[in-house]
């Protein structure tokens, strides 16, 4: 097939981003002819995958969302190609990726959070009032054949603010690269990492990964570590924030020399390798790569109902499930139950279990069996 795929930006850093080069490489290897339609390529395209660059008006965020809308399917159609994903704001595609929930949604809690005149600003602003509309379009879209939702969570957001009949949805989680992210890498980084961070070799080790820390649930990690529970538990974080050196300042009152701030990695899979523990208790995330990234690598995860990827645990892994974020006490008796069983080999299996049936070859298989089943519905369609 010459499958389209479309996104304003190409890159290795954004979430979406970094899941179109993952597509793109996928079908490519699946044998199809990809071709992708972006306004700005941070990276190079993948080898053997065709690039288009979308024209944009340098004017404004505003004017560039609606321009890459407009004339992207436009340059699309020109390509002629048998199936289109959009993986960001177009006015028309067979395929629409939710990668991270509605922007409606998105607006609500912020608006919950931020009070009345967070309220105001968003419906004064002529981005976020874009953005709706545009939203608006793509879930009335008679076009749309397909909405891929990422998860459940991200399912349920999409119901609950728009009338898309359900079956319309089909979630298909993320993928990991579950040879890179592995199990193996624990006997050969774990040593030198806690080295390089001056954490003991056995002390008890919790890993946080993300950037924007508030919203990824890092206060509310921070806090438990004020007990006298966590007196010889270390921290590991790994990621940014505009707030990084605020972070660190009260980390150090909570619990100097404790909790250690690693800053952005790019070799992410070695700081696993040297962890027991991958902490997300974030209030809200529509799918959490991290928690995959931790399964594939044998370790078991705290993380909030929320989260997406929390309904791919099973068995003993759900007992790290917390149902209420905000409760700082049964975030600590689940973190701690599952410290004291993190060294549990069956347990390590089973993470690593799930985070092979997860792997991004098994993904893409997924995703091939979808497109080839619009594409002959739609075969089907225009005999009729």
């Amino acid at each position: 097939m010459k499958i389209a795929l479309a996104h304003k930006r190409l890159d290795l850093k954004g979430g979406t981003e970094r899941d179109l080069f993952k597509t793109a490489e996928g079908l490519r290897d699946l044998g199809h002819d990809v071709h992708l339609f972006c306004s700005e390529y941070g990276v190079a395209p993948p080898r053997g995958v065709t690039a288009h660059r979308v024209p944009v008006l340098p004017l404004g965020r505003t004017a560039r969302l609606w321009s890459f809308a407009l004339w992207a399917p436009k340059l699309i159609r020109q390509a002629g190609c048998d199936v289109v994903i959009g993986f960001g704001r177009m006015v028309e595609a067979d395929v629409l990726r939710s990668g991270g929930g509605t922007h409606r949604g998105f607006l609500e809690r912020l608006a919950n959070d931020g009070g009345v005149c967070r309220r105001i600003w968003q419906t004064v602003s002529i981005y976020h009032q874009s953005l709706l509309a545009l939203e608006r379009r793509q879930f009335a879209a008679q076009r749309v054949k397909t909405i891929i939702a990422v998860s459940d969570e991200v399912k349920r957001d999409i119901l609950n603010h728009y009338a898309v009949p359900s079956d319309k949805i089909v979630v298909l989680y993320n993928g990991v690269d579950a040879q890179r992210f592995h199990p193996r890498r624990r006997g050969d980084f774990r040593k030198s990492i806690r080295e390089r961070w001056k954490i003991p070799a056995e002390a008890p080790l919790v890993l946080f990964v993300g950037s924007g820390f508030r919203r990824k649930g890092l206060d509310r990690l921070l806090s438990v570590w004020q007990s006298s529970q966590f007196a010889e538990v270390y921290l590991l974080v790994v990621g940014t924030d505009g707030r990084f050196a605020s972070y660190q300042a009260r980390a150090q009152t909570v619990a100097p020399g404790r909790i250690v701030f690693a800053g952005r990695q790019d070799v992410i899979e070695n700081f696993y390798a040297a962890a027991d523990v991958v902490a997300l208790p974030a209030l809200q995330e529509a799918f959490g790569n991290v928690v995959l990234e931790a399964l594939a690598s044998g370790l078991p995860v705290l993380v909030s109902h929320t989260v997406g990827a929390a309904s791919v645990l099973r068995g003993a892994l759900m007992d790290g499930v917390i149902d209420r974020p905000d409760n700082s006490e049964e975030m600590s008796n689940k973190l701690l139950a599952l410290l004291q069983k993190a060294n549990d080999e069956k347990l390590r299996q089973e993470a690593r279990s799930i985070g092979e049936d997860y792997s991004w070859e098994c993904h893409f298989r997924r995703l091939d069996a979808l497109l080839r089943e619009i594409c002959a519905k739609s075969a089907i369609a225009s005999l009729s």
